[in-house]
């Protein structure tokens, strides 16, 4: 028998590998949570498989995605990944990996976590929604626009509220795989 799946995911096998394994799942490791927040900030403005297609050349320029590290970028480093042609080559948003990568850390020291300050915004337990449609589902909501309003208080740049509610999807904050999506009902 076919799994049902979303339908976003359907024509590539990285895709839907991605859906099956991680979309959607809760995400509760700062490691991975900055990962995410990185690979999101990136994908603004072009298509989430551009970026997945890219992730591991990102893993390696950015080394691993270690937020200590990244926050001591300095501008030789900064050269040398406006240079790698195997990620996105966009100026801004190599600026705005290391500046949140600073306020990361700084999110860390008053909050403990990362993990503890977003999780936080929906106390710390996944929302769960039921479309039965891919149309259905919203670029942003109401929690995004705070969310993303709050980061950007914070230093954060590129979490836009669209990109914010990318983020709490990828991460499982938020379960917006269909209702008859074969995720659905396992995360």
């Amino acid at each position: 028998m076919t799994k049902v799946r979303c339908g976003w995911c359907l024509g590539s096998e990285r895709y839907i590998k991605y859906h099956d394994e991680e979309w959607g799942v809760p995400v509760k490791d700062d490691a991975k949570l900055f990962e995410f927040l990185i690979l999101e900030t990136f994908q603004a403005g072009l298509s989430w498989i551009t970026v997945l297609n890219k992730r591991e050349n990102f893993r390696k320029a950015f080394d691993d995605f270690d937020y200590h590290k990244i926050a001591n970028y300095n501008q030789q480093k900064i050269d040398s990944l406006l240079q790698d042609a195997g990620i996105i080559r966009n100026k801004l948003k190599i600026h705005a990996t290391v500046s949140n990568a600073r306020a990361f850390l700084n999110t860390q020291k008053e909050f403990g976590s990362f993990s503890k300050y977003i999780w936080g915004f929906v106390n710390h337990s996944p929302l769960k929604n039921s479309y039965d449609d891919q149309s259905q589902i919203p670029a942003k909501t109401s929690l995004s626009d705070t969310i993303s309003a709050d980061m950007k208080a914070r230093g954060y740049k590129f979490v836009g509220s669209t990109v914010i509610y990318a983020h709490m999807q990828a991460t499982g904050m938020v379960n917006d795989h269909i209702s008859s999506c074969f995720r659905y009902d396992e995360i």
